[in-house]
């Protein structure tokens, strides 16, 4: 897991070009979802966080956004996941 606020903007877009990022998640709230999720891009720089995977995520004891990831918010929902 990183935190957006000890990176630098071009850190950021370098990682995901280079797929060490490829989720987003709020670190108060514990949810993770994708990079593009408009709900993510409200979040304030400090509580943002990334995970390469959603396995990294889900160990970290996050659960999946019910905005962009529907689905699996359902899933975890129900308590499938």
């Amino acid at each position: 897991m990183l935190h957006h606020s000890a990176l630098t903007d071009r850190q950021v877009r370098q990682y995901i070009k280079q797929k060490r990022i490829g989720l987003g998640g709020n670190a108060k709230l514990k949810i993770y979802g994708a990079l593009s999720c408009a709900s993510g891009k409200r979040m304030k720089k400090e509580n943002r966080v990334f995970f390469v995977s959603e396995k990294e995520a889900m160990d970290l004891g996050f659960r999946p956004c019910g905005h962009c990831m529907k689905q699996r918010y359902q899933i975890w929902k129900n308590g499938s996941l």
